[in-house]
């Protein structure tokens, strides 16, 4: 077994519990095994709400220390990694549930001395309390921790194949762009040496760019850039029928994104949209900024042939790349990013949204 593949078993997958959501998530993890708890006493006392009360406090107080010290140690389990990492981390769920509880025990032993009225919602026995605490905990713990282990697997799986897609997007320059590139250079060759060795720069750079690891994100102004040099080579071959206008001045340049989220977006424009075109046409690349999300707008003329229509759709490619787009974009923010398709009889639009993120990898 490679090194890989140890890598990948020594994985432990637990969520960040130091953000609004995961907390959120234990909340009602805690409500809805005290609702369980309370229900199945329910036949054994007639104070079901005071019950459900007592029992939300308790779990309550439970699951926010367990998520602060999760918290807190997070990084250093995820290093350990492993079976190891799952038994320190059940471990510490049983040793602060056992903490709280005989705390609670100790506060319902004081209540019951000197306030007889609360010791009514306290623990009686203080063995048979600890050893339901206990088995409660290791079951609650060991469900969670589990479901936990196999969402972060499920996600890696799907990671691992928008990577797939993703590489095959990059091995996937279309042969006729490449042939109609070099065939290009070297006409240039003999008319225009200069124009001809800028070119070949522009090639080496869109391959480099294609090449990239395919789990990077580049700054928005790298990715711009991308497109640009994809745009100059087509410039080369289409002329004055190819033409693009771009409104991205508002945009944070220095914002990150997955690598190769325009190009393919310009490249199925001209593809589907300026080359059926006898006399060519416009893509826009608009972009827009409200100091959160970004928005970006490509949007093409297309033919109102039928024939070409049908023909365009048999060699199909459009929504391979706009699937991949769609796929990372909701890897790297998931539930916050979009792809919205619009097109009517003279205008393809594709336009996506996604949140700011730093260098630093904030938002």
């Amino acid at each position: 077994m490679n090194t890989r593949k140890l890598a990948e078993r020594n994985i432990f997958h637990l969520p960040d519990f130091c953000s609004g959501n995961m907390t959120l998530t234990v909340v009602l993890i805690v409500e809805l095994v005290a609702l369980l708890l309370t229900t199945a006493r329910a036949s054994l006392h007639n104070n079901f709400w005071i019950d459900l009360a007592s029992s939300s406090l308790f779990l309550l107080w439970q699951g926010l220390v367990v998520a602060a010290v999760l918290c807190q140690l997070r990084n250093r389990l995820k290093a350990i990694g492993g079976s190891k990492a799952y038994s320190l981390t059940l471990g510490l769920i049983l040793i602060c549930a056992m903490t709280i509880a005989e705390v609670i025990y100790q506060i319902g032993n004081y209540a019951g001395s000197g306030f007889g009225v609360l010791s009514d919602i306290f623990p009686v026995t203080h063995s048979g309390f600890l050893l339901r605490t206990f088995a409660i905990a290791f079951i609650v713990g060991s469900l969670t921790l589990r479901y936990f282990h196999i969402a972060g697997e499920w996600r890696s799986s799907v990671e691992l194949e928008a990577q797939a897609h993703i590489r095959a997007l990059q091995a996937r320059i279309r042969p006729h762009f490449l042939f109609n590139s070099m065939n290009t250079i070297a006409s240039l060759t003999r008319t225009n040496p200069q124009q001809a060795e800028a070119a070949v720069e522009d090639l080496a750079d869109l391959f480099r760019a294609n090449l990239r690891d395919a789990r990077g994100h580049i700054a928005l102004k790298d990715e711009l850039e991308i497109a640009r040099i994809y745009q100059r080579i087509e410039q080369l071959r289409l002329g004055a029928r190819l033409s693009v206008d771009w409104q991205v001045d508002a945009l944070p340049m220095h914002a990150q994104v997955p690598c190769l989220l325009v190009q393919p977006l310009i490249e199925n424009a001209v593809y589907h949209g300026i080359e059926p075109l006898p006399d060519g046409g416009t893509i826009t690349v608009l972009g827009e900024f409200d100091g959160e999300f970004i928005k970006l707008v490509v949007s093409n003329p297309v033919t109102s042939d039928p024939v070409i229509k049908n023909q365009l759709k048999k060699h199909g490619g459009n929504g391979i790349a706009l699937d991949n787009i769609r796929q990372r974009l909701e890897l790297a923010w998931p539930n916050q990013a979009q792809v919205e398709l619009h097109q009517d009889a003279s205008t393809y639009r594709v336009e996506l949204y996604f949140p700011l993120q730093n260098k630093s990898g904030q938002e």
